[in-house]
């Protein structure tokens, strides 16, 4: 029954960000625990097969246990467990993930790269009213602070904030903002996203809104377009600036992007994710990139040398994916359309290896199994949830390939969200 108090000792994490209890033979999904702990916990619903409930008072709490804020503020679920204990959870979650939708076990626990907790957000969507922009709270149209989640810089709130003071009264036409930033945080474009009916286009504070401090460029969406307000509507990176001493890429390689382009979110683990890609794709002379944003491995796969086709269907990523393409034409062409439709055109012999970032949910199967069919001697998989990986990983598994290397990434902690990277070969 709602609000009903259960006392539960916790067993297990699950994806989503709450633990595994059971309570009188019933799966009871908790809220605020922690593996191990025993707990009080109030039921917020009931489903046929689940409980429901979130933690409120702690009976033996776990060493792991640290103060935290509100938790279901930019769904930082995991903000009151220690930093590396998260990352021993999220290792469990893909192990799990794997045993039970993709039907196999791993033969060691998943290394998870962690990450600065603080300030490692490149890009965000922060709802605005009343003035000031923050995120919903899980599940409501309440608005949080932004800033005591710590995913954001600073100078990045404040850069924020004063674009909404300047706007003045026209700031009741803003739904949204979308800000970001390159990791040195030199470039940072804010995006305004206007309330149904209203028009941005017609902004007539753009000299006051270009003079704010810490912000390079503002745009707004007109209808389906995004005109540029003020300043540079992009912002840029270099792989000197993702990759550290050591670049494995020669000479001036860079990624354009607007606000509006998908880009891994993660200041500090973005490079080191392009450099386990760029490892497993080792060799690979003809390469495939599907959904591939604005061409991060793509650009970076046809610098070093290789043949690179490159697959996006979100416009605005598209076009960055284009305009990053030019000084590699010779090796990397692009394809602006589904990925779905690209495969079905693709020519009957494979390439030696093809590189999948897709949204949360998944390959679609009709792009998986044409993949299969392709019989792609390397698939390189680059998931944001582990249930759709593991779920992609058994038909795979049935249909030949083995796993050759997994390892994960911590690109949003004190989040339930892990980064993993499977690497699956032919057998």
């Amino acid at each position: 029954m709602p609000n009903e108090l259960i006392d539960l000792t916790i067993d297990r994490p699950v994806p989503g960000g709450r633990m595994f209890a059971r309570h009188e033979g019933r799966v009871v999904l908790v809220a605020g625990a922690i593996p191990g702990e025993r707990v009080r916990a109030r039921v917020e619903r009931t489903t046929k097969s689940v409980t429901f409930a979130e933690v409120v008072e702690v009976l033996e709490a776990s060493p792991d246990r640290r103060p935290a804020g509100d938790p279901s503020c930019g769904g930082s679920h995991y903000a009151h467990i220690e930093y590396e204990r998260q990352l021993v959870l999220k290792s469990e979650i893909i192990a799990d993930a794997f045993r039970r939708i993709g039907r196999h076990t791993l033969d060691r626990p998943v290394a998870v790269v962690g990450s600065a907790e603080r300030g490692y957000r490149l890009r965000a969507r922060l709802h605005v009213a009343d003035g000031r922009a923050g995120f919903f709270r899980e599940g409501t149209h309440s608005l949080c602070d932004a800033g005591p989640t710590g995913q954001l810089l600073p100078a990045t709130m404040a850069a924020v904030g004063d674009v909404l003071k300047a706007l003045a009264e026209r700031v009741t036409d803003v739904a949204a903002v979308v800000v970001a930033e390159n990791v040195a945080a030199t470039d940072r474009v804010i995006h305004l996203e206007p309330r149904e009916g209203a028009q941005l286009g017609n902004l007539a504070r753009a000299e006051t809104l270009s003079a704010v401090a810490g912000v390079t460029g503002l745009t707004a969406t007109v209808g389906k377009r995004q005109i540029a307000l003020a300043g540079s509507p992009t912002v840029i990176d270099t792989a000197d600036a993702l990759l550290g001493a050591g670049s494995p890429l020669p000479g001036l390689v860079a990624w354009t992007r607007h606000a509006t382009s998908f880009f891994q979110g993660n200041r500090f683990l973005t490079g080191a994710l392009l450099r386990a890609v760029l490892d497993a794709c080792e060799g690979r002379k003809e390469i495939v990139d599907l959904y591939s944003g604005v061409g991060l491995f793509a650009v970076a796969l046809a610098a070093r040398g290789a043949n690179v086709v490159a697959v996006e269907g979100d416009i605005s990523s598209g076009a960055d994916l284009e305009s990053n393409s030019g000084p590699w034409r010779e090796r990397l062409r692009v394809i602006q359309g589904s990925v779905e439709e690209a495969l079905a055109h693709a020519d009957d012999e494979p390439p030696d290896a093809v590189i999948v970032d897709p949204p949360r949910t998944g390959v679609s199967p009709e792009a998986l199994g044409r993949l299969i069919g392709w019989r792609v001697p390397r698939l390189v998989y680059v998931s944001c949830d582990p249930p759709t990986l593991a779920r992609d990983a058994a038909q795979l598994f049935a249909a030949g390939y083995t796993l050759a290397a997994i390892s994960a990434f911590d690109l949003f902690p004190n989040t339930p969200h892990v980064e993993t990277l499977a690497t699956f070969h032919l057998s």
